[in-house]
């Protein structure tokens, strides 16, 4: 065997070396989680002091991931005219841990004083089974009493888990 073939397959060797220890070592992209299909939130707050009065309206949607660790949402809250002062939700997540929305923004619609809107996408540091919406409004009822009424949206179940 010649002196030059012989340094050859040494440097062919150690390439070869080298790129199987640099694939073994170098980190691999994280894979992106797949989000299953939207699901429909609605929330409508009406007063309960007998005026039928509506106060807040809670929409848009909501989505879990397949790694069960996070969720997004694109909501918009409609402040009605009956309510004092502008309306709010909080997101309860698993029953028991409460999560402040994301503000993005507003606009206006249609029979609402104003809309605030909200979306995000939320890691939760742990299992997301479920959310709820809790939807708080505020107003003065006909003898002039300030009242809140809290109306909770339905259980969001994740369908990864």
């Amino acid at each position: 065997m010649t002196e030059h073939s012989w340094g050859r397959r040494l440097t062919t060797s150690i390439a070869l070396a080298v790129t199987a220890l640099a694939v073994t070592f170098l980190p691999v992209s994280p894979a992106h989680a797949a989000y299953g299909p939207d699901q429909q939130v609605y929330v409508q707050v009406i007063a309960n002091d007998g005026s039928g009065m509506q106060l807040a309206r809670l929409e848009g949607t909501v989505a879990f991931d397949d790694s069960n660790t996070k969720y997004r949402y694109s909501l918009s809250l409609c402040w009605q005219s009956g309510a004092y002062p502008q309306p709010s939700f909080l997101i309860n997540v698993n029953g028991s841990t409460t999560n402040y929305p994301v503000w993005t923004g507003s606009t206006s619609a249609s029979g609402c004083q104003q809309v605030a809107l909200y979306s995000a996408e939320a890691s939760f540091g742990g299992s997301v089974y479920n959310l709820r919406f809790d939807v708080t409004a505020g107003w003065f009822s006909h003898g002039y009493q300030y009242m809140t009424r809290t109306k909770s949206s339905g259980t969001y179940d994740n369908p990864f888990n």
